[in-house]
């Protein structure tokens, strides 16, 4: 009679979600799967890092959820069918068939070319662990003096070109922007970033878009030329094209649309949480892509899961933003603080205090994902209401390593 959770997506917003419920809920009450293309908890917010040549402590997801009854399942997610509330996935020992209770979407979001010729085939990105490991390995071939262009003036762009420059000093790094550097930043940050960008000796081509990749070089929207041994695209995310083939409803994005409690608009029985998901934040304004909306995502979507099962009340807390936090290389980084919808304010903390907060910030999620269900007694675990609609079927036996 257990009620079945299936959570697809093992990252900052699937594996929060995942361990909170574990925690909050009675085991006998409820199973819940994690369905995760990867062993490994992924630091997303890192990759940069690791495609300079860092290395990233492992965090290995039979490790997180070990002693906390959920179920880890190493597969690829294939198809989704919310009507009949089953889940297709591909794993070690061939395709197989999840059903579900509820459904927590949390497959996240890849790189997206924008369709410009050439970025697919000649690119490399770092919005995968496999992305920035290939990024390493052709950084490392590099000789002194290459150039190293960075498609892209957001956040991942100014993290992954500084992080490159001063990684590489004997490297040419180039940065290309749309606009102005940082335009969305306040004048403190905006001369921060552009005082760091000088001093690590990286050129900024701003107001300039990339028509063409080569496999030497990029080619801009006003025909012009610039040399790149290595082009490294940081232009946007896009989430998988796998929720457009459901029946839920998504935004133009193909981002599931869900209510201020993570819950899908069209189907009840499904939440969707980080990248995956399309949430409206203070303003009506949609929440971004980035691990400092998923977490807090994550938290909602789960605490809103128990209350509904347990006869609560779901929260109804909106989301909003504090601060944006950007690491400038290893010893100098920028945190912008903002208004609740994310908009720029003038208060700002620049260099190595900012390097040693943004590091707090990264470590405190990722310490939050490896300890999902911190010691809560048995006893304040919360019991599942049955209901009339409850269906009673088999439960899964438990892997000897959960």
């Amino acid at each position: 009679m257990q009620h079945r959770i299936v959570v697809l997506g093992a990252g900052y917003a699937g594996a929060l979600t995942a361990g909170r419920l574990a925690k909050r809920l009675h085991r006998d009450d409820v199973s819940v799967t994690v369905v995760n293309a990867e062993p490994d908890f992924v630091e997303r917010v890192r990759m940069h890092e690791l495609a300079s040549g860092r290395d990233l402590t492992p965090r290995p997801l039979h490790g997180v959820f070990a002693g906390t009854g959920v179920r880890l399942r190493v597969a690829r997610v294939t198809g989704v069918d919310v009507d009949r509330k089953a889940v297709a996935v591909t794993g070690a020992d061939g395709a197989e068939e999840l059903t579900y209770d509820t459904l927590v979407y949390a497959l996240g979001s890849g790189w997206d070319d924008r369709g410009v010729p050439g970025a697919a085939e000649h690119a490399h990105q770092v919005a995968s662990r496999a992305g920035a490991l290939r990024l390493r390995e052709r950084l490392a071939a590099l000789a002194a003096g290459q150039t190293v262009v960075v498609v892209g003036g957001g956040l991942t762009g100014v993290e992954s070109a500084t992080e490159i420059a001063e990684a590489r000093p004997d490297l040419d790094v180039a940065l290309v922007v749309e606009g102005t550097l940082g335009a969305w930043l306040s004048a403190k940050g905006r001369t921060h970033l552009r005082r760091v960008c000088d001093g690590l000796g990286i050129t900024v081509h701003e107001h300039t878009t990339v028509a063409a990749v080569g496999a030497d070089h990029v080619t801009t929207a006003d025909d012009r030329r610039i040399a790149a041994a290595v082009t490294v695209w940081t232009a946007g995310f896009a989430v998988h094209p796998l929720a457009r083939d459901t029946a839920l409803k998504v935004g133009d994005t193909g981002r599931i649309v869900v209510d201020g409690t993570m819950r899908s608009v069209s189907h009840p029985d499904v939440y969707a949480v980080g990248d995956a998901a399309e949430a409206a934040g203070p303003g009506d304004r949609p929440l971004r892509m980035s691990c400092a909306t998923g977490v807090p995502m994550a938290w909602q979507a789960a605490d809103a899961i128990v209350a509904r099962l347990t006869g609560g009340k779901p929260p109804e807390k909106r989301l909003r933003y504090v601060q944006q936090c950007i690491s400038l290389g290893r010893g100098d980084g920028l945190i912008q603080f903002v208004t609740a919808d994310d908009r720029s304010v003038d208060s700002a903390l620049t260099g190595r205090l900012a390097a040693r907060y943004k590091e707090l910030i990264c470590r405190s999620a990722a310490w939050s994902v490896a300890h999902p269900t911190m010691p809560l007694p048995v006893r304040r675990r919360r019991r599942v209401l049955r209901r009339p609609t409850d269906t009673p079927h088999p439960a899964a036996p438990v892997p000897a390593d959960a």
